[in-house]
Parts: structure tokens; sequence; C-alpha cells
């Protein structure tokens, strides 16, 4: 039986892989994660690995370049401009935006599109309120679920950090009803150095990172699976169908 584990606080789209996020009211969660979410990415030209998408990794300045769509445009189209962090509106897929992101990362880029975008695990990552608190405060930050770059943010029914961790192969459902939009809960949420990076400055803090590692060996958070397609908006509950044979908390 289904266990209602919170409510949506928060839902953040990225339109380019590594930029500037958006906050939302409310998305269309599709079989691809939110529409318009991660569907472009710079690709370093010289790299021939598996992984050649330039991220705020290897560039943290990403994190201040902010995707722009028109005023008139659906909630689901993808940008037209980027504004680059000197305040200049470049088009997406013009040649001075590829030239001034791979003067600053030092080697030719190009903007890619796809169809099904560009994750590094699920299409969709969740991560509590508590998670964020709990592990900024043992880094001595403010918390900022930003650095933590989301898909959607949970305020929980019960208190208590990392929660996520219990919903390992169960299914998180949004709203009321049968046809509610749901996914599949398929692995904790491993993180890597862009969660040291300020989504403000782009400077790093690796007291952030060392906590998540002292805190709950370095995952916060998790990846899901979408298996029902529908609208997420703030406010929704949230429900839980623990993995079978497993109760929540166990």
């Amino acid at each position: 039986m289904p266990i209602e584990v919170g409510q949506v606080e928060g839902i953040f789209r990225y339109p380019v892989k590594s930029m500037a996020g958006e906050r939302l009211e409310s998305a269309n969660l599709g079989w691809h994660g939110l529409d318009g979410d991660r569907r472009l990415a710079f690709r370093r030209i010289g790299d021939r690995g598996e992984f050649p998408w330039l991220t705020a990794s290897k560039l943290p300045e990403l994190l201040l370049f902010r995707p722009q769509r028109r005023e008139d445009g659906d909630a689901g189209d993808l940008p037209t401009h980027i504004r680059t962090p000197d305040g200049q509106p470049m088009p997406v897929f013009g040649d001075d935006l590829a030239a001034e992101v791979g003067r600053r990362y030092g080697s030719p880029v190009q903007m890619m599109q796809l169809k099904h975008g560009i994750f590094d695990e699920g299409s969709l990552s969740v991560i509590t309120l508590d998670t964020v608190s709990e592990i900024s405060q043992l880094a001595g930050r403010s918390p900022d679920v930003r650095r933590f770059r989301p898909n959607v943010v949970v305020r929980l029914s019960r208190p208590g950090p990392f929660q996520e961790d219990d919903w390992l192969g169960g299914v998180l459902s949004f709203g009321e009803g049968d046809d509610a939009p749901a996914v599949a809960v398929t692995l904790r949420d491993e993180r890597c150095s862009m969660l040291n990076l300020d989504p403000d400055s782009a400077r790093p803090a690796p007291e952030v990172l060392k906590a998540a590692v002292r805190a709950n060996q370095n995952c916060a958070g998790i990846y899901a699976t979408v298996i029902r397609t529908g609208r997420l908006a703030v406010g929704q509950s949230i429900s839980l169908r623990p993995a079978t044979g497993r109760r929540e908390g166990e």
C-alpha cells in the first residue's frame, strides 16, 4: 500500500547540461524526464571517449551561463539564446557562443541537441530538503538546493536526512489517482566535485563534498526512471510504494 512521504517543494530543469537551471511551478514529465531537461550540451570536439560532454566539473564557469527562451514560447521549448557571465546574449547554435565557451575551456566545443537528453544516470533526480540541510550544516554552509542540481525537491512528512535511500526499488507517485505520474527509484545519487561549486559564483567549496562523504558514503538523493507520464506541480503530494517485501524505514 502506498505511503505518503511528503510533497513537491520545488521543480528544476536544466536546458543545457551544466548551465544554470530554471525553477518552475509545474512541468510535464515525459518518458525521458522533464520536457526540455538537458536536451542540449557542449561536445568536446577532440574527445573520443564514451562521455564527450563538457560539464562544470571541467569548466566551472558553465554554471554562470544562463539559457533564455522566447517569452511567448511553450514552456518545454528549447532556449534560443544563452546569456554569458559577461551579460551578452548569444544564439544557442551560433559560432560566437561555441567560440566563447571554447576559449574559456581551452579547446574547441560544439553545441549538440539530443532528443532524449544527456543524463549521467537516471532521467529524473530527486532529493529532500532534509538531506540538503544536513550536508550543508556539516559543511558549514547555508542550504542551497541548487548545488545539488535536482529535478524534484521533496518536503518530507517525517523529518530526517537521507530517507531517499529507503526508497530504492520502490515507486514514487506525484499527485492523486491511479493515473498520477510515477517513477521507479533505481539508484542512489553518488556525488562528484560539482557539489562543491557555488551556483552564483562557480567558486569551489571542497568541504561540501567531504561532508557528503562523511555523512552518507558520498550519496545524496536518488535517480529514477519514468514509468507513468503526467504533470508535476509544486505542492503535489508524493506517495511511495516500497519495493516488494520491504517496508519504508527498514
